[in-house]
């Protein structure tokens, strides 16, 4: 297959080109290096460094022997992202470029109107390429978990059949984002589905858990290869905290109580699944929903993992919660489309283990302890920075 991947720079976006790649797809990534920038303005960066994306690429032809098309772009530029779908012409697009931190949305009325402008044109002008240039690509579109919110029945896979006043309907899962990211990823999966709808789109949206890992097959066979490891408060995930905070010798920074529950996935199961997505297309006018994740933990059981898995004296600390969220909620998926389609889950004790504790201790000495602490909280509402 021809398979173009948009935020091919990102963290998810180039292990995921590698990996299709390396398994035989004739591979394109789109990006507009945005990622980066962001790093320059939050004075964070990745703890593994990283090579700029056409140095990547180059390594990856001088290793593998394959080839991957480069484009730099914008998807807010319709123009741009008209021609770069119209020239590699793919039978797939896989859909990772957005914003996506969920504090970073919150930091103020500036990044919260960036992060939904960004989301939503980028996606509504992906959309629109397809609708015009062939109907026949199938979208692979990155979602999250954090669009169901926590909801007290059991989230399905996109759809529920809702049976009320005596008739019955099948209706999206209802949606209750806990940021003002998570709703543009909301808005994104309403417009892709009035898309199928309308035009006949081939859409799956793959509403991903929390990615924790830094390394694929791909990844380990040359440093230039490497993809991001976020640590700060912003773009860093917890489990990538939880872990630096264990190699450092800091208590584990658990937010509230620590009861409320996130689903998870190893990075090698996410580029395993979009494999899976690609290679098993929607149907001509189905919106079809993947809850992609495999497990499910609370913050303190994260932490509780963490502190059994490293091998040496981990302390666990409570912080005041800067998210407004619930706790001691319930929480429970389906998660069985991608596992009948062959993917076989990796567990959360054997990643850390063998993998992210290696990855940091080598790399310890970048860490930036001030860039460990929250800094953005929900209950404000504050003008933009200038």
């Amino acid at each position: 297959m021809r398979i173009l991947v948009l935020g091919g720079d990102g963290y998810l976006g180039w292990p995921t080109a590698m990996y299709l790649s390396a398994r035989g797809h004739d591979v394109g990534v789109l990006d507009n290096g945005v990622r980066r920038q962001y790093d320059h303005e939050l004075g964070s960066g990745s703890l593994v460094p990283i090579e700029s994306l056409r140095a990547r690429v180059k390594a990856f032809e001088e290793v593998t022997g394959d080839h991957i098309a480069c484009y730099l772009g914008d998807l807010m530029d319709a123009e741009c992202t008209y021609d770069t779908i119209g020239g590699f012409a793919p039978d797939a697009i896989v859909h990772f470029a957005e914003q996506r931190a969920a504090p970073y949305s919150m930091i103020d009325r500036k990044h919260a109107v960036y992060t939904q402008t960004n989301n939503i044109v980028g996606t509504l002008n992906v959309m629109y390429a397809i609708g015009e240039i062939n109907r026949d690509i199938h979208l692979v579109k990155l979602g999250t978990m954090g669009e169901y919110g926590t909801p007290n029945i059991d989230i399905e896979e996109g759809w529920l059949e809702v049976t009320h006043n005596g008739r019955t309907d099948r209706v999206l899962y209802p949606k209750r984002p806990g940021s003002f990211y998570h709703l543009s990823k909301v808005h994104d999966s309403h417009n892709l589905e009035f898309g199928c709808r309308i035009w006949g789109l081939r859409v799956t949206d793959l509403n991903q858990g929390i990615v924790y890992g830094q390394q694929t097959e791909e990844t380990e066979l040359e440093p230039r290869l490497a993809t991001r490891l976020d640590y700060d408060a912003v773009f860093g995930t917890v489990l990538n905290r939880f872990a630096i905070q264990a190699v450092l010798g800091l208590p584990l920074s658990v937010y509230g109580g620590g009861s409320q529950t996130r689903a998870v996935l190893d990075i090698r199961d996410t580029v395993e699944c979009v494999r899976l997505a690609c290679e098993t297309p929607a149907d001509r006018g189905e919106f079809r929903v993947f809850n992609q994740a495999t497990e499910s933990f609370s913050l303190q059981e994260m932490a509780k993992v963490v502190q059994n898995s490293y091998p040496g004296q981990v302390d666990i600390e409570y912080l005041d919660n800067p998210r407004v969220e619930i706790e001691n909620h319930h929480y429970a998926f389906t998660h069985t489309a991608l596992e009948s389609l062959g993917l076989k889950p990796h567990l959360l004790s054997e990643t850390l283990l063998h993998h992210m504790f290696d990855v940091i201790e080598r790399h310890r000495d970048r860490v930036d302890h001030d860039l460990l602490a929250p800094t953005v909280n929900w209950r404000q509402s504050t003008r933009s920075r200038s």
